[in-house]
C-alpha cells in the first residue's frame, strides 16, 4: 500500500449525508466526471499509510458529490471520515493538454525571474473563481502572489523543478 502523502488529493469529506453512511465530498478537481468514474480512492490510515476504500455509488448534489463507500453503513461510520482527504494514485490521472498542470505538479517548484534570481517556492495554487489561478510563493520577500498566466509565467519545467516568471513589481530582487 502506498504512503498517503504520495497520492494525489482529489477531494475532502465534508460531512455524512443521509442515514446509511453516505458522504458529502467537496471535489478538488475541475473534471466533472472525476467522481462518478471513481471505483476506488484512498483515505489516511492511522499509521500514515493509505487505506483503500471502494466506491459503491456516487451522485452529484449541490456542487458536491455524495459517495457511498463499501462497509460504511451508518451515520457513525460516516462521521469517522469527516474531514478525511480522498486521494488517488498519480497513474490514475488523465494526461493534460500542453501548458496545463495539476496543482501537485506545481507545488514545490522553485520560481526564478528571467535573470535567474529567486522569487520563491510554490507553496500552493489558489483557485480564485476566475480563469487564472494564483501561485502562492514563499521566498526571500515573504509571501508572493503570482498569477499563473502567460503575462507573468514565461516557462514551466516540472522535470527540473523550475518556473521562470516576470518578477512582480512589488517584489524587490536581492
Amino acid at each position: 500500500m502506498p504512503a498517503f502523502a504520495d497520492l494525489v488529493l482529489v477531494g475532502r469529506v465534508v460531512k455524512p449525508h443521509g442515514r446509511h453512511g453516505e458522504l458529502s465530498v467537496e471535489p478538488f478537481s475541475d473534471r466533472e466526471d472525476r467522481f462518478p468514474a471513481l471505483a476506488r480512492a484512498f483515505v489516511p490510515a492511522a499509521d500514515g499509510r493509505a487505506r483503500e476504500v471502494r466506491i459503491v455509488r456516487c451522485f452529484a448534489h449541490q456542487r458536491r458529490f455524495v459517495l457511498k463507500l463499501e462497509g460504511i453503513d451508518s451515520i457513525e461510520a460516516a462521521e469517522a471520515l469527516r474531514g478525511a482527504e480522498l486521494r488517488i494514485a498519480e497513474s490514475e490521472l488523465l494526461a493534460l493538454p500542453a501548458g496545463s498542470y495539476y496543482h501537485h505538479q506545481l507545488t514545490g517548484l522553485r520560481v526564478e525571474d528571467e535573470q535567474g534570481a529567486p522569487i520563491g517556492v510554490v507553496e500552493s495554487v489558489m483557485e480564485t473563481g476566475a480563469e487564472t489561478r494564483v501561485l502562492v510563493l514563499r521566498g526571500p520577500a515573504g509571501e508572493v502572489l503570482l498569477p499563473f498566466a502567460e503575462a507573468f509565467v514565461r516557462s514551466v519545467d516540472v522535470a527540473r523543478g523550475l518556473i521562470v516568471a516576470s518578477r512582480p513589481e512589488y517584489v524587490v530582487a536581492d
